[in-house]
C-alpha cells in the first residue's frame, strides 16, 4: 500500500532530482523500514549537523576561544564563553543578584530572563562537572584577570559543551514538534534538521532556546489547544522578544475564522506564562531584570541592519531615538500589510505563514541582525515553504552574511587604501534581499493557495468539525 505521507523525492522537485542518482524517487510499491521511520531519520540527522556545528568550532575551541583574530578568520565566534567570564557566571553569581559587590565586577546579562536562567544553570553544571571549584577565592582576583586563570579557560571551555548539549536535545526536541504538525508531511521538518545555518550559527549564542516554544506553538495549534499555544509564545517571548510576533498569526486566523475566544485564551496563557517566568528575576532584582529593556531601547544602528548601512554609507549618525521611532512605523506598516493579505486571502492562511511574514519584517526593521538570527526564521520556514529551492535562495543570503559579518568584524573587508567597507554592505542588502524573496514567496502561496504545498494536507485538517489554520 502506498505511503500516505508525502515524501520529498515525490514532492519536491529539487529533491526529485537528486534523487535521481541514488535510483529515483519512491515508488508506490516501497516499503517501509521497520525501525527508521521518517521522525527517526530527523532526529539522526539533526544530531549530525549540531555535530558538525560544533567542529566548524573546533580551532576556537581548540584555543580556548582566546585567540582574537583565529574567531573572525575562522568564523568560529562564540558568545558563550566570553560571557562565563563577562557576566559573573564562574562565580555562579545570580543574573539578577544587586549584590553591590557584583554588580561593581560584571555587566548585568543582557537577555531576557529564559536564557539569563539557562546560561546560570548551565554554569552550576559546568562547575559541577570541573570538580566544583571554590568560588570564594574568585572574589580577590579582578575580573578582567579572571578569564586569563587556566582552570576558569577550563571551565569556559566545558561551559561550551554543556550548552551544546543541552542545544543538541532542544534541536531534537524542536524536530520532533515540526514533524507532527502536519502529520502527512514529517519530512518538511528536514529544512530545519538539515539546515546549514543551524551548523554554523546554533552555537554562538542561546537563541536556539527560542526555537522549541515556536515550534510547540505551531504544533499545539494545529492540535486546537489554544491555552498551549499561549504558553509556548509566553515561554518563547521570556527568551528571546520575537515570539510575541506570532500572537498577531492568530489575530488573523481568529478574526477570520470567528474564534475570538480562542484569540483570548491564547492571548491570556502567554500573558501569564511570561508574568509566571518572569517573576524570580524581577523580585530579586527590578533594576537588572529591567537592564535588557534598557539595553535594547538605548542600543543606535548596530551589525547587520539596515540602519547600520545607512549610519555608514551616509555618514549620517543615526540616534537611538530616531532608529527606534523609524523601527516602529515601518513595523506597524508592514504588520498592517499583512492584516490586510490575511484578510483578503481566498482562504486562511496558516500559522506558519503568518508568523514568517511578521517576523520577517521584524527582522528587516531591527537595528542589529546578529548571524544567529537566522534561526528564529528557520522553524517558520520549514513550516510555511517547505521547498528547497526557496529555501536555499534564502540560505544563500543569510550564508554569506555569516561569512561577512566575520570578515568585517575582523577588518578583512577594509580597503587597502582605507575607506568604507562597501562589501559589509552589499552582504547586508544581499541577506534583507533573501528575505523579502522567501517572504514574497509566501504572500503569493496566500493569496493563490494552490501554489502552497501543504495546501491538499491543509483541505484534510479543514474536515474536521472545528476548522484549524496551521
Amino acid at each position: 500500500m502506498r505511503d500516505p505521507r508525502a515524501h520529498p523525492t515525490r514532492d519536491d522537485p529539487v529533491v526529485a532530482a537528486l534523487s535521481e542518482g541514488v535510483g529515483g524517487p519512491v515508488g508506490d510499491h516501497t516499503g517501509r523500514h521497520p525501525w527508521w521511520t521518517p521522525v527517526r531519520v530527523l532526529l539522526a540527522l539533526t544530531a549530525l549537523v549540531m555535530a558538525l556545528g560544533m567542529v566548524q568550532k573546533t580551532s576556537c575551541y581548540q584555543e580556548s576561544w582566546q585567540n582574537g583574530a583565529e574567531r573572525y578568520a575562522h568564523m568560529c565566534y562564540s558568545d558563550l564563553p566570553y560571557l562565563y567570564t563577562g557576566r559573573g557566571l564562574a562565580e555562579l553569581a545570580w543574573p539578577y543578584t544587586d549584590d553591590a559587590q557584583v554588580r561593581a565586577r560584571y555587566d548585568v546579562m543582557e537577555y531576557p530572563v529564559v536564557i539569563s536562567y539557562w546560561a546560570w544553570g548551565a554554569a552550576h553544571v559546568t562547575q559541577w562537572v570541573s570538580g566544583a571549584p571554590d568560588v570564594a577565592e574568585r572574589y580577590d582576583v579582578p575580573a578582567g584577570e579572571l578569564g586569563s586563570r587556566a582552570d576558569v579557560v577550563r571551565e569556559s571551555r566545558v561551559f561550551v559543551i554543556v550548552n551544546v548539549l543541552g542545544f543538541t536535545v532542544l534541536a531534537l526536541l524542536t524536530v520532533w514538534l515540526l514533524a507532527g504538525v502536519h502529520r502527512r508531511r514529517p519530512w518538511d521538518a528536514a529544512i530545519l534538521a538539515a539546515s546549514p545555518a543551524l551548523a554554523l550559527t546554533a552555537i554562538i549564542n542561546w537563541d536556539l532556546l527560542a526555537l522549541v516554544f515556536v515550534a510547540g506553538a505551531a504544533w499545539a495549534w494545529a492540535r486546537d489547544r489554544p491555552v498551549l499555544t499561549g504558553v509556548m509564545i509566553g515561554l518563547g517571548t521570556a527568551t528571546k522578544l520575537f515570539p510575541l510576533l506570532l500572537l498577531g498569526a492568530l489575530l488573523v486566523i481568529c478574526v477570520r475564522e470567528r474564534r475570538l475566544p480562542d484569540l483570548g485564551r491564547a492571548v491570556g496563557a502567554a500573558v501569564g506564562s511570561w508574568l509566571l517566568v518572569n517573576a524570580p528575576a524581577y523580585v530579586t532584582g527590578p533594576e537588572q531584570w529591567a537592564h535588557f529593556w534598557s539595553f535594547n531601547s538605548e542600543r543606535g544602528p548596530d551589525l547587520g541592519s539596515l540602519w547600520l548601512v545607512a549610519d555608514q554609507a551616509l555618514d549620517a549618525s543615526i540616534s537611538a531615538s530616531t532608529v527606534n521611532a523609524g523601527s516602529w512605523v515601518v513595523l506597524l506598516l508592514w504588520c498592517a500589510g499583512v492584516l490586510a493579505v490575511g484578510l483578503r486571502a481566498p482562504v486562511t492562511p496558516r500559522f506558519a505563514q503568518l508568523g514568517l511574514l511578521i517576523v520577517v519584517g521584524f527582522l528587516v526593521v531591527n537595528k542589529v541582525y546578529s548571524p544567529q538570527y537566522v534561526l528564529w526564521l528557520l522553524p517558520l520556514a520549514a513550516l510555511a515553504r517547505p521547498r528547497w529551492r526557496d529555501q536555499l535562495v534564502w540560505l544563500s543570503g543569510e550564508v554569506l552574511y555569516f561569512a561577512a559579518v566575520w570578515w568585517y568584524l575582523g577588518g578583512y573587508l577594509a580597503p587597502a587604501s582605507g575607506g568604507d567597507p562597501g562589501f559589509y554592505w552589499v552582504a547586508i542588502t544581499a541577506r534583507v534581499a533573501a528575505e523579502l524573496y522567501l517572504a514574497a514567496v509566501v504572500v503569493r502561496d496566500v493569496l493563490h493557495p494552490g501554489h502552497d504545498p501543504v495546501w491538499e494536507e491543509r483541505q484534510l485538517t479543514r474536515t474536521r468539525s472545528k476548522p484549524v489554520a496551521v
